[in-house]
């Protein structure tokens, strides 16, 4: 009798301790509990100690915390038609225990195929250069887009993020070459904004030197003491200004006088007269020097006013006549 009483009170403690530890439940702060009662859903309740029904009532716990879900690698491409690989992460949480137990079975798997479907299709209508320099509006797009799917699951994505983008290796090479090409045409720009700038300052500088012949000679002996310094074989012999001016003054000279060289007859001379007539004009450039009469006229004709002109300047005359030898300055002929 005693062995079965006691027995009883054994049984009957268990079954207190069962009940009681399925109808006492502590949630903690970071979750809620949501209650089923023969199937019907009950307000959230937690954080603490909540008491339910061992078996009338279903609890099923919420995490409120921020999940983070790594998006694989998926092999996409752009609007451009180039093959990229990129992965992202999406940060998400649960803002409505309940929704997230009514209104999908999975939240976390629902978001999770939400954030990946989502990120091949923003890829896919943006070009290469947009994906790698405008990343801060391709985040917004896409957290803006996967919150709007998933928001009547009492899920709010905070922040969707592309970790990192795979160019082919072809793609990199070609990015690299237009790359560096840019940076040869800055080089360059900058190349002749200098020199530009230098001629200026040399014109500025040679009307300086030009105003005050003294800071040319000031440049010269700078420079040379800048040569000298070094340990050269190099002889610098200076040449005065005052000389290069005075060559270019005799130059200047020089091209004034006639282009004409002494001792060659005028262009401008005519044909010598006939026999028995008068010369009017120029001088000759030659006169024929015969012995016998002109043509119809005796041996001993009228004189010659000018005959030819020698090389060197004096007028030659014919046979048996010797006047005076007259010398024309050839400087009258310009």
């Amino acid at each position: 009798m005693i062995d079965t009483t006691l027995i009883g009170l054994v049984i009957a403690a268990l079954a207190v301790v069962y009940v009681v530890t399925r109808a006492v439940r502590i949630i903690p702060e970071y979750e809620r509990a949501v209650v089923f009662r023969l199937g019907r859903i009950q307000q959230a309740k937690g954080p603490g100690v909540i008491i339910v029904a061992p078996i009338v009532d279903k609890v099923r716990r919420i995490d409120l915390r921020t999940h983070t879900y790594d998006v694989p690698p998926q092999d996409l491409i752009t609007k451009d038609n180039v093959t990229v690989q990129v992965n992202a992460v999406t940060y998400y949480n649960v803002v409505d225990p309940v929704r997230a137990v009514l209104a999908i079975e999975n939240y976390q798997v629902g978001t999770q195929q939400v954030a990946q479907t989502t990120l091949r299709s923003i890829i896919g209508q943006t070009s290469l250069d947009d994906l790698l320099t405008k990343r801060e509006e391709i985040n917004a797009k896409l957290q803006q887009i996967i919150d709007e799917v998933t928001n009547p699951w009492g899920i709010k994505v905070t922040i969707v993020e592309v970790k990192d983008v795979l160019l082919p290796e072809s793609m990199r090479r070609a990015m690299a070459r237009q790359a560096e090409s840019e940076r040869d045409r800055r080089a360059k720009v900058i190349h002749a904004i200098g020199e530009q700038e230098a001629a200026e300052n040399l014109a500025k500088a040679a009307e300086v030197m030009e105003a005050h012949p003294a800071a040319m000679h000031l440049r010269t002996l700078s420079s040379m003491l800048e040569l000298g310094a070094e340990q050269n074989s190099t002889v610098v012999f200076p040449l005065p200004m005052e000389l290069l001016r005075l060559f270019d003054a005799a130059a200047v000279g020089l091209g004034a006088q006639p282009s004409t060289p002494k001792g060659a007859a005028p262009a401008t001379s005519t044909a010598s007269p006939a026999a028995g007539g008068s010369a009017m004009g120029a001088p000759a450039t030659s006169a024929p020097a015969t012995d016998g009469p002109a043509a119809g006229g005796p041996t001993a004709g009228p004189p010659m006013a000018h005959g030819a002109w020698s090389d060197d300047g004096h007028e030659v005359h014919a046979e048996g006549d010797h006047p005076r030898p007259v010398s024309h300055q050839r400087d009258d002929w310009e």
